[in-house]
């Protein structure tokens, strides 16, 4: 596997790979990586020829207070562990390379960005867009994998790609989950012992959710929500950003599910850290 640190250099990489006929497959990470980055690594590797996944915890999709200088790092046994999975090129530039001294230009998938996680975090999503966009344009990906965990997220950027009229298939990865059913997240090794075994409602209350759904045809999303919230809010550390029912094509809040377009997505905090899931229906 081969390391490149400067953007220039994995751009020079990538166009040399694409005029040689390569497909070239982007995993975008913040690193840390656990089962579930790892399944997108294998999922790229089926798509492309060349395999590249970027390793970099970008500055500016956190807030001020939030953890980006406690987000854990462990460059050398990410290194490992993507060997292990075939990547071909582990792209991990340094902060300023990324974002030099005088950068003032950001993207903004607008109102998407705005609800959902973005509520309470209102500039995350701006430079979600802004490093991925960067990314597409140093790697020059013909695939990039996301995971569906981060729905919110890989709808966005979907739409960015679509609107934007960029050639790159955009593929979701199913959500990794711990033996517990808690979904795979770096943030994961924040939690106390009794912390994470709380969290473990999420997973539950969505699956009960999902089976709601189907084997009882309760459709009414106030009623499901009602039902998610109340099961989060008896658990002793849990604390709810928010629990939604939204359509995956447009975002916009739903009042009845419906089959094939419906994301039941929540966001609740245990103890300090701030845990994501979702189902899909």
């Amino acid at each position: 596997m081969e390391i490149i640190k400067h953007p220039s250099e994995m751009q020079k990489f990538a166009i040399s790979a694409k005029r040689k006929g390569k497909r070239i497959g982007l995993v975008p990470t913040m690193g840390f990586f656990h089962e579930g980055h790892l399944s997108l690594m294998r999922i790229a590797r089926e798509h492309a020829d060349l395999v590249v996944v970027s390793n970099f915890v970008n500055p500016t999709q956190f807030a001020p207070g939030e953890d980006f200088a406690a987000y854990p790092r462990d460059f050398e046994r990410d290194c490992r562990m993507a060997e292990d999975v075939r990547v071909d090129v582990m792209f991990a530039p340094d902060k300023n390379d990324m974002y030099p001294e005088g950068s003032r230009t950001y993207v903004e998938v607008e109102e998407w960005g705005k609800i959902l996680c973005g509520v309470t975090r209102p500039t995350h999503f701006r430079g979600v867009a802004t490093i991925v966009l960067k990314l597409f344009n140093i790697v020059q990906p013909d695939v990039a994998v996301f995971g569906w965990k981060d729905a919110q997220q890989f709808l966005l950027l979907r739409r960015m790609v679509k609107d934007l009229n960029l050639p790159i298939e955009m593929i979701g990865g199913e959500i990794m989950r711990e033996e517990s059913g808690l979904a795979m997240s770096s943030r994961n090794t924040y939690l106390t012992l009794d912390e994470k075994a709380e969290a473990v409602i999420l997973s539950r209350t969505l699956s009960q959710a999902k089976r709601m759904i189907i084997e009882d045809g309760i459709t009414d999303a106030v009623t499901l929500k009602q039902f998610i919230r109340g099961e989060i809010e008896k658990t002793k550390h849990g604390r709810i950003d928010y629990v939604e029912i939204v359509s995956m094509e447009t975002l916009e809040g739903m009042k009845v599910v419906k089959k094939g377009d419906t994301l039941i997505a929540l966001a609740a905090w245990f103890g300090k850290t701030r845990l994501i899931d979702n189902i899909r229906f």
